[in-house]
Parts: C-alpha cells; structure tokens; sequence
C-alpha cells in the first residue's frame, strides 16, 4: 500500500472591493485582497491549510501590503469591512520601487522627491 501526500503553496484570490486614491502614485484604484497559505493533499483532496496570510495589491501601480490577519479573516468569511491605512504594512513596490507624486494644482507627474512643483511652483 502507498500513499499520495503533498504539500504545496496555494494562493487564492478574496471577493473585495474598495476604491482608492493611491498613496503610492496618487492615481485612483481599487484594493485586491488576496490570501496565501500551504496546504497538504492526501490523494490530490487538500486536508488541512496552515500558514495563512493576507495581502492587498493596488490596482493602479500593483503595490502590495500585508494585510492585518483579523481584517483578512474577516474579508474571507464575505463580511464587508473597510481597509484602513493603519491595517496595512508596505512589502513591495509596483512600478519598479519608483513613487510618483502629483501636484494637486497642476497635475504634473513626477519621479523625483521634490517639495514644490517644478511646473507651476506650488508645494506637492
């Protein structure tokens, strides 16, 4: 007699959706929360899942957050809940780790840390 066991990593993708505006590049999105955990398969039927996280990724540059594991938990039972900034911690970049900043007068966009707007010369 044999037995067919795997441990494998999963990732599955939560029904959530909240608008934003992007800390990271200032353009409108909206959060995609998704969850990744490891699970053993006996018989190709998965048994038991441990390991869980959850994390946001922005729909407008991709950057991505781990996401606070009882708002996670919670977003997985289907509930409605709102992500606060505070619930969130920053582990990756999207657009290559470039930021962009937007001047709320003019609307230049721009890569480079600078205080005032190189175009019209009002503060960021």
């Amino acid at each position: 007699m044999f037995f067919m066991m795997a441990i494998t990593d999963g990732r599955k993708d939560l029904k959530f959706s909240q608008m934003i505006i992007c800390d990271v590049c200032g353009k409108y999105g909206r959060y995609q929360v998704f969850m990744t955990y490891t699970v053993l398969s006996l018989f190709f039927i998965p048994c038991f899942k441990w390991n869980r996280h959850y994390y946001v990724q922005t729909s407008c540059c991709n950057t991505i957050y781990e996401l606070d594991p009882e708002v996670g938990k919670t977003i997985a039972r289907g509930e409605q809940v709102e992500i606060q900034p505070g619930q969130l911690m920053k582990i990756g970049s999207g657009n290559g780790g470039q930021t962009y900043k937007r001047c709320r007068s003019c609307g230049y966009e721009t890569k480079e840390d600078f205080e005032y707007c190189p175009k019209c010369g009002n503060r960021f």
